[in-house]
């Protein structure tokens, strides 16, 4: 292996550095600094929790954060102090040197020498499976338990008195020794900071008042009819309009909501009637109208597209649709240009959510990407759905058999070689693809199928294998979580499963399979060959008048925002 090669396996920098986006780093700059302005009053809580001096903490949460960039392969990976250990650390610490003392922060230092050692002759022996045998209760008992104690040992704090006790019961022993020297002033001040905080999680003001209804009767009924309760107070995403009287009392108040995507709305009605306040729940068919946007990238799409007030999920789909030819963290350039023309789902006038993007074009370092939905015509005979999906205006599918990658975001780990098992230290093929990926991540299928197997399977793990059409099949090992049963139908892109690190893993990721006529092939080979399928001929006539008027509406769009610039 070269100097440079294994320079850039130690240090990952050397690897995105050079491709890193400059364009970016305004905004880097600003998000590095809220976190930093974060970070202080937690690292110091940190530090009061493990009976470090302030100082510690804000050290423990800054550097691994530095380190970790230079030295780390995750993009997402939260590193640094956290509670749990913090608390172990004083646990440990106050066994062997009394907190407070000048050695005692040499013992912290010492034991967190000690844990990287252990960490890091763990990493080099190939142990991280063992985690595998830490059930989910026994962990989930353990991060409860920490945090009874965290309270419990904040308890001298809120009293001001010097509660002594490393356990839950020596500090429950204790407490009623030191009532008597309670320092009030302290006490009450936490009491009011505690006060604030839980006034603060409620609602400043309940709903009617809010909205500028005073109205005590309508107010006793929201708070004592079931749908209400239900179906509104407390509920986001909730649209509310209502009517008041001169008095300013409610006349009627309606909510309307969209939970599902079938195309239908709920809707709450709440009317005053001649013997009080009667509610009723509706389910009501959406309207689509169709909106225009345009933009201009200057950092990221996302921001673009705040900018241009087009919703999340619209920017979403817009990403998804070009993900074949546009590499959105990389390959984004200052000064490039989208329109885009998409669905609003309304109920009653009112826009509820946005819906499928309709048409749109990007202009990529000068190279301009368009695509249209296109859905099959129905016919009078017709009993199953249409098919649709988007296409080039030239008539190019942009759907591909299998996708390009069965994780969203991600990064390749280990290719389809031969390769010395980290596990069972022996040279041997490698017939898959491993990705590298959070546990958790949403592990979907390449292409449309169905589920052959699903469960758990020796070295794999929790393991998802999807038959597709031509002898195709694919194996989705070492999930954390399946999503699937045998027997169901997926489609391409449906969740299958969550990364996980089950079975022979040294830690979470993904590996992925694909087999023809049980050959194993490379899978970035066969995403390298995937052609895409163009609109048949039948249907080519009704796709060009489609596309003609896909062109027009893109037109409009990218022209609206040139005239809001002049």
């Amino acid at each position: 292996m070269s100097i440079s090669a294994l320079a850039s396996q130690w240090l990952p920098v050397l690897r995105w550095g050079p491709n890193y986006n400059r364009e970016f780093l305004a905004a880097d700059g600003v998000a590095a600094a809220v976190v930093t302005l974060m970070l202080i009053p937690q690292s110091l809580a940190y530090a009061l929790l493990a009976g470090m001096p302030p100082q510690a903490g804000l050290y423990a949460s800054m550097a691994p954060l530095v380190l970790y960039a230079l030295f780390g392969s995750s993009s997402t990976l939260a590193v640094g102090p956290a509670a749990v250990t913090s608390l172990m650390t004083a646990a440990s610490v106050n066994v062997v040197v009394a907190q407070g003392s000048v050695s005692y922060t040499d013992a912290a230092m010492l034991l967190a020498l000690i844990s990287g050692v252990v960490m890091v002759l763990m990493g080099a022996a190939r142990l991280g499976f063992l985690a595998n045998f830490l059930s989910h209760p026994v962990i989930s008992g353990f991060v409860s338990a920490s945090g009874l104690l965290i309270a419990a040992s904040q308890l001298k704090h809120l009293l001001g008195v010097p509660l002594k006790g490393d356990t839950l019961w020596q500090l429950a022993l204790n407490l009623p020794l030191q009532l008597g020297a309670v320092h009030y002033p302290t006490l009450i001040m936490g009491l009011a900071v505690l006060a604030f905080l839980i006034l603060a999680r409620k609602r400043a003001k309940p709903l009617l008042k809010r909205m500028g209804v005073f109205d005590p009767q309508a107010a006793a009924f929201l708070r004592s009819d079931a749908l209400a309760q239900k179906n509104l107070l407390g509920r986001a995403g909730r649209s509310v309009s209502l009517e008041a009287g001169s008095n300013n009392a409610l006349l009627k108040l309606q909510a309307r909501w969209s939970p599902d995507e079938d195309g239908m709305f709920q809707r709450l009605s709440i009317e005053k009637t001649p013997t009080g306040f009667s509610s009723r729940l509706e389910t009501l068919p959406l309207t689509a109208s169709t909106r225009m946007a345009s933009g201009t990238i200057t950092s990221s799409l996302f921001a673009a597209t705040d900018e241009a007030r087009i919703p999340d999920s619209v920017s979403s789909q817009l990403a998804e649709i070009f993900s074949g030819d546009i590499d959105f963290h990389r390959a984004l350039r200052k000064g490039d240009r989208f329109s885009v023309v998409y669905e609003a789902l309304e109920g009653d006038g009112e826009t509820l959510r946005a819906g499928r993007v309709l048409s749109t074009e990007f202009v990529n370092a000068g190279k301009t990407f368009q695509a249209m939905w296109f859905q099959e015509p129905q016919t009078t005979a017709a009993t199953t759905p249409r098919k649709g999906g988007y296409y080039t205006l030239a008539g190019e599918s942009l759907k591909r058999a299998f996708l390009a990658s069965p994780i969203e975001f991600s990064r390749v780990t280990s290719g389809f070689k031969m390769r010395f098992h980290p596990i069972l230290q022996v040279w041997r093929a490698h017939l898959g693809v491993d990705y590298a990926a959070p546990t958790g991540t949403a592990v979907r299928s390449v292409g449309d199928g169905m589920v052959e197997f699903a469960g758990r399977q020796n070295g794999f793990g929790n393991v998802v294998k999807v038959k597709h059409q031509n002898q195709t099949s694919t194996v989705y090992a070492h999930l954390s979580k399946i999503n699937v049963r045998p027997g169901q139908a997926v489609s391409q892109g449906q969740t299958v499963g969550l990364v996980g690190m089950t079975g022979m893993s040294t830690g979470p990721h993904l590996h992925f399979e694909y087999r023809v006529n049980g050959v194993y092939q490379d899978p970035q080979t066969i995403a390298r060959r995937n052609d895409t399928v163009p609109v048949t001929a039948a249907l080519k006539p009704v796709f060009d008048k489609a596309a003609a008027q896909a062109r027009v509406a893109l037109l409009a769009a990218g022209q609206a925002e040139l005239n809001s610039i002049e």
